[in-house]
């Protein structure tokens, strides 16, 4: 099947969108302050807790055939990134909590026109998640998840320990709790697996050039390739960025990231992001490499950097790239909301990278 062509009627705004957007985005407001009298510090209201900061370089392969030579990834070259790996939740928990790990990562002097030039810098953000699809993946759906996960947010760690094991029979639990069906689940828990193993997914849309694409990272050397499914032992509050720390002490890192071109929209849709896509109707393709040498990803001045300095969102980036979808259309003013708030109460100044030497050693 050929690769379905990008046009804006791609997209369909549903009729309550914009109030919905306003209530949500109130919502997550509301949370971000009570975090903010809590910790008397200004947190991310999705992946507030990182577990590494690591510096890297994107290599974008050479003899792409044409439907994959979109975009940034037209021609071989090189980019240096900055990479953040979190944990999802919008408060800071132990480790025992199972939660779904971010790999957010930042390509730095991307050309191209601007999805959203008020953002200072020339770079492309990809935001991913270790699973395929998201479990609230419409607009709907998302403002009575994020109830039950702001509810979930303020239970003690034991109770917050037996909603997260989803994954292990606790489904009934969130179903009753949030009455969703039990397919909108996937994905609110995972084991504790190391996150270097994971593969991740932007799990919505976004435009590919002339096409239209979901990305994911795989791991590929062996040195992460051997931490798939592995779980991280004598798990504590920090034990996630522990092990991601002594990796990198000893070893670097090497993920794939590639395209999985849209094909069939009734099949693959673009506004519903909880639907996985078909591999068998369309298979990831490798478009380029992600490398990390061994380094300190840790380090207090790397850390509060990557806190309070950096911001990760979808829609930095270029026009080439448009994220799509009504939770990619959310997240517009989701992120920007929140970045806004995290840097006024923190008085940091937001500020993009230009070079790899900007990132704390």
């Amino acid at each position: 099947m050929h690769p379905l062509v990008y046009t804006p009627e791609i997209e369909v705004v549903a009729d309550q969108e914009a109030q919905l957007t306003q209530e949500i985005v109130e919502q997550m407001g509301a949370s971000a302050r009570c975090a903010y009298e809590r910790h008397r510090h200004a947190l991310r209201d999705a992946h507030a807790k990182s577990n590494g900061i690591l510096k890297g370089e994107l290599v974008v392969h050479d003899g792409l055939p044409p439907e994959l030579r979109q975009g940034i990834f037209a021609m071989p070259r090189t980019f240096t990134v900055v990479a953040r790996l979190s944990s999802a939740p919008g408060d800071i928990h132990s480790d025992k909590i199972p939660a779904p790990r971010g790999f957010a990562i930042k390509l730095i002097g991307v050309p191209g026109e601007r999805l959203t030039p008020d953002i200072d810098g020339s770079n492309q953000d990809f935001l991913m998640v270790n699973f395929p699809a998201l479990a609230f993946g419409t607009i709907p759906r998302y403002k009575v998840m994020l109830s039950l996960l702001e509810a979930n947010a303020q239970a003690p760690d034991t109770f917050q320990r037996l909603v997260a094991g989803t994954a292990h029979g606790a489904k009934q639990l969130l179903e009753a709790l949030g009455g969703m069906p039990g397919a909108t689940l996937q994905g609110l828990a995972r084991d504790n697996h190391h996150p270097l193993g994971e593969t991740y997914h932007t799990q919505a849309a976004i435009r590919f050039g002339d096409h239209v694409a979901k990305l994911a990272l795989r791991p590929v050397s062996d040195s992460v390739r051997a931490l798939t499914g592995q779980s991280v032992p004598h798990v504590e509050y920090a034990t996630i960025r522990d092990a991601v720390t002594a990796h990198f002490a000893q070893s670097g890192a090497e993920y794939e990231l590639s395209a999985q071109l849209c094909v069939d929209l009734d099949r693959m849709p673009v506004e519903d992001a909880s639907v996985t896509w078909p591999e068998e109707l369309s298979p990831h393709r490798p478009i380029a490499t992600l490398r990390f040498a061994p380094q300190a990803t840790a380090n207090p001045a790397r850390l509060v950097y990557g806190d309070d300095v950096l911001s990760f969102n979808p829609w930095n980036g270029v026009v080439a790239h448009r994220p799509l979808g009504g939770i990619m259309r959310i997240r517009r003013a989701a992120y920007e909301r929140s970045a806004a708030f995290r840097h006024t109460m923190n008085a940091r100044p937001r500020v993009e990278p230009s070079q790899a030497s900007d990132i704390p050693d």
